[in-house]
């Protein structure tokens, strides 16, 4: 892909990449900076075990978990006045199911599978096509991905 044919995503992507975050941690950064919500060092710290499938131990691929924290993000629960959404746990199962079958094309979810098959390249690809799946998944359940979660009262 030409530099020129990059779009605004991609080039946030390969800019947080460049400066050392993983899989996992670039989609809750980008749904921090989408939101507007305050930058959380020790939530971005915490992201970074989920990298190269459980803290590098090529288990399940560090693209699919970032991306059900990303639901968690916006859907899950967050403090005790708070349920999560109705729909949450089923989001999480459509984006695994989805992973595997669409866009893995295997019954492998595990990153050192999908390295093996298609190398480190595809790593990027993947994280775009969690968040775009992610994000889909949430608008399909009338919950605004640009809205600042912080400010949701309690119940969803």
């Amino acid at each position: 892909m030409d530099v020129f044919d990059l779009d605004d995503l991609q080039m946030e992507m390969l800019s947080l990449e460049g400066k050392g975050y993983h899989c996992s941690q670039i989609l809750i950064l980008l749904a921090l900076r989408q939101t507007g919500g305050e930058r959380n060092d020790s939530l971005i710290r915490s992201m970074g075990g989920l990298s190269l499938g459980l803290g590098h131990s090529n288990g399940t691929c560090g693209a699919l978990l970032g991306g059900a924290c990303l639901l968690g993000f916006y859907a899950g629960k967050g403090n005790d006045g708070e349920t999560e959404h109705p729909m949450f746990r089923m989001m999480v199962r459509r984006l695994t199911e989805w992973f595997r079958d669409d866009l893995c094309a295997s019954e492998s979810v595990l990153c050192g599978d999908i390295l093996n098959e298609h190398g480190r390249a595809r790593c990027p690809q993947l994280v775009r096509s969690v968040w775009g799946k992610a994000m889909e998944l949430l608008l399909e359940n009338d919950i605004d991905p640009a809205e600042d979660v912080s400010l949701r009262g309690e119940g969803v």
